[in-house]
């Protein structure tokens, strides 16, 4: 077992007891123990997307994590909370509600490269200690701004250059003056394609302050993880049908579906063979960059890369 089970994971299911669902049911199908890894946390109250690795795909649990993601989310207005999620404690409120053409407006601020500021209830250590321990605990928790790239952020029917362009909103709207015709908003679903290390309730937290009010997520859902998208994932049910006799064809991709993203690289039999034993090989002459170098059978040999006509071994796998 050297691949992928892409799983759409439901509300109220941590990471760790995804992994360890998967453990069971390859114990229940017959396959005695297996080494699985995720490829990037998704909190229990999240659903969506969550690659899960098996044998050696666990290699590449870490470029997995690396790997960008989608995300759909729901900010409610009017009450931010302790986690900025649905279950925490309300320490603030507004009565204010924003139009559409106000929250375009200020999309723009948040796609690029943008400093955000983590939520106190989060897995990043401050030393030695979980943030979300320290919070739960009652100590007042810093957390400190960090880097990270939105590569965009849209609403379905909103276009913020248009707003830019003042083609679908009076400058009246997009102030949010009580002569504007839009609608004031309970809630806004958006859609973020994010860097590694986003954190989407700190985003929604950062959009809702920037329209004068507050706001925590209602609904977070991941459409995307890397190469892997909604329509290869499969349901708990789905999964236990797996532990009881369903065709292994119907649950699981092979190793390379996770290398979708980066070009192939046809080895032949002598380079394959010393890439196996982690040697460099010389005189090849593609071009520089990352590829997964594959053999005469289409096996995957190892993750290389290629500088200067020299294949050097990142990652190999021993299938």
């Amino acid at each position: 077992m050297n691949g992928w089970i892409i799983m759409d994971k439901p509300v109220g299911l941590g990471s760790t007891q995804a992994v360890a669902a998967v453990k069971r049911v390859c114990r229940e199908a017959g396959l005695g123990k297996v080494k699985v890894g995720h490829g990037g946390t998704l909190d229990p109250l999240a659903s969506g997307v969550l690659p899960i690795a098996l044998g050696e795909a666990t290699k590449l649990c870490g470029r997995m994590l690396d790997a960008s993601k989608v995300y759909d989310f729901t900010i409610a207005f009017g009450t931010e909370t302790a986690g900025l999620d649905a279950e925490g404690d309300v320490v603030a409120t507004s009565d204010v509600r924003p139009r559409l053409p106000e929250i375009a407006a200020v999309l723009p601020r948040f796609t690029g490269p943008i400093e955000q500021v983590p939520p106190a209830y989060s897995a990043i250590k401050i030393d030695g200690e979980r943030a979300y321990d320290r919070a739960r605990a009652g100590e007042r928790v810093e957390m400190k701004a960090r880097a990270v790239t939105i590569h965009s952020l849209r609403h379905a029917g909103l276009d913020p250059a248009s707003i830019a362009e003042g083609a679908e909103w009076t400058p009246a709207q997009v102030r949010g003056d009580e002569s504007g015709e839009a609608e004031r908003l309970v809630s806004i679903t958006l859609t973020a394609h994010v860097s590694k290390g986003t954190y989407i309730r700190s985003l929604a937290r950062d959009i809702a302050r920037a329209v004068g009010t507050v706001g925590h997520v209602t609904m977070l859902r991941r459409t995307k993880a890397g190469p892997f998208a909604l329509d290869q994932a499969i349901s708990l049910d789905k999964l236990n049908a797996f532990g009881q006799g369903a065709a292994q064809s119907e649950i699981f991709l092979p190793l390379e579906a996770g290398l979708v993203d980066i070009p192939a690289l046809d080895l032949s039999p002598e380079a394959a063979g010393a890439i196996r034993q982690g040697r460099v090989w010389t005189g090849g002459s593609t071009q520089d960059g990352l590829y997964w170098g594959r053999d005469a059978d289409d096996r995957p040999v190892a993750l290389i890369e290629v500088l200067a006509g020299t294949l050097k071994v990142v990652r190999g796998f021993n299938l």
